[in-house]
């Protein structure tokens, strides 16, 4: 048996390729063909939630919804879902698809793909936010992943609240600015700091702040000092990257630099540091930083591992092993926050705590198709996880 190759130029999948559902596991194809064989057509209710969050998290930061939506677009499906932004818990249904079983199954791989991997980032990116208290956090990870993917995994970084994305088309996709300045290679090309600084101050517009890596060929404490008295007040901040085979301890680097500035008179210098950062690595520099860049632990971040599956058929609750059968709706009380996981259309919804009311969370969103709703911008969801975001891990 002959199979057809397409000749690609980079291993990815075009868009229309995903549409079309040939992103799918081959036993939703195979189960799609039997169905059709054998005329079987039953109308189910599918459910997407997560058995269990990684490392012990108690939370997650839902994203990947409006690919996802945009991907439903268009088949005869009625969806339900939280709102994208949402955090969510381990066994709360994030999505309720209804639907006849044989118009849903090739979409389900791609479906998953989206939430489980933009989640992961998401919520990575957004424990990075809260270990940084307050200080910016920027999105430097687009080389550690497939180029074809950095626009998603800017915009789920930027979703989960960093609040500046480093790749040129993530940023045009995002309608911000890219945030960057210079590399370690251009230092190396003119064989010196600061006539590097000069070029790029001389060159790029006056609009992009002047930050300046002071790692490259000299000690930090001493070219951090030499770029503020060459810029003075131009100067932004100085990045400190250095590599872990000469790091040391990056805090007492970092301490050293503030102390040398701030004695010459250049308080108004942030201290911007990166490399190997994540929300373990991150606290202990809070006494220094001013902002950090955090590449590999967001973009690398563990996929999670979302299960959909059928809840109901025909009206009937029903479902596999390990799994509670009926179409159930998340509650949450409007006083005091408790989350219940119930039946849907429960009018026991009610918070044990208080007694009053909770309230559904899953509202429908797609009608046979057709959108129901305006999607919101990532500026709009970043505001409603920062809102809702907890102040510590």
């Amino acid at each position: 048996m002959s199979i057809e190759k397409t000749k690609r130029k980079f291993g990815m999948a075009s868009e229309q390729e995903i549409l079309d559902g040939r992103v799918t596991d081959v036993y939703f194809e195979r189960t799609h063909q039997i169905l059709e064989a054998k005329n079987i057509s039953k109308r189910v209710k599918m459910e997407i939630r997560l058995k269990s969050l990684p490392n012990q998290w108690t939370w997650g930061v839902l994203s990947g919804i409006e690919e996802g939506l945009n991907f439903l677009e268009g088949h005869p499906l009625n969806v339900w879902a939280l709102p994208e932004g949402t955090l969510f818990r381990s066994q709360e249904p994030v999505m309720v698809i209804e639907a006849n079983y044989e118009d849903f199954d090739k979409l389900e791989t791609s479906l998953l793909g989206f939430l489980c991997h933009a989640s992961g980032i998401a919520t990575k990116a957004a424990r990075s936010v809260i270990a940084a208290d307050g200080r910016p956090v920027a999105s430097f990870g687009a080389r550690r992943a497939h180029p074809a993917i950095s626009p998603m995994i800017e915009r789920s970084a930027f979703i989960g609240g960093c609040n500046g994305v480093s790749t040129v088309l993530a940023a045009d996709y995002l309608g911000v600015k890219p945030v960057g300045t210079i590399p370690h290679a251009l230092i190396l090309l003119v064989e010196d700091s600061s006539k590097a600084v000069s070029m790029f101050d001389e060159v790029i517009d006056s609009s992009v702040p002047r930050v300046v890596l002071v790692d490259t060929f000299g000690d930090e404490k001493f070219e951090a000092l030499a770029n503020a008295n060459m810029l003075g007040e131009k100067l932004y901040a100085v990045r400190l990257d250095t590599p872990s085979s000469r790091r040391g301890n990056m805090l007492e680097i970092a301490r050293e630099v503030r102390w040398e500035l701030d004695i010459h008179g250049h308080n108004h210098v942030k201290i911007f540091i990166t490399g190997g950062l994540d929300e373990d690595t991150i606290p202990p520099l809070n006494e220094v930083a001013d902002a950090y860049g955090v590449g590999t632990s967001i973009c690398n971040a563990r996929v999670f591992d979302f299960g959909l599956d059928i809840i109901e058929i025909e009206g009937r609750p029903v479902s596999k092993r390990g799994k509670f059968s009926g179409t159930k709706q998340l509650y949450i009380c409007p006083q005091c926050g408790e989350r219940l996981v119930k039946l849907w259309d429960d009018e026991n919804a009610i918070c044990p705590n208080d007694g009053q009311k909770a309230l559904p969370q899953l509202e429908q969103v797609m009608d046979q198709g057709k959108l129901l709703i305006d999607l919101p911008t990532p500026q709009e969801i970043q505001a409603f996880v920062l809102k809702h975001l907890p102040k510590t891990l």
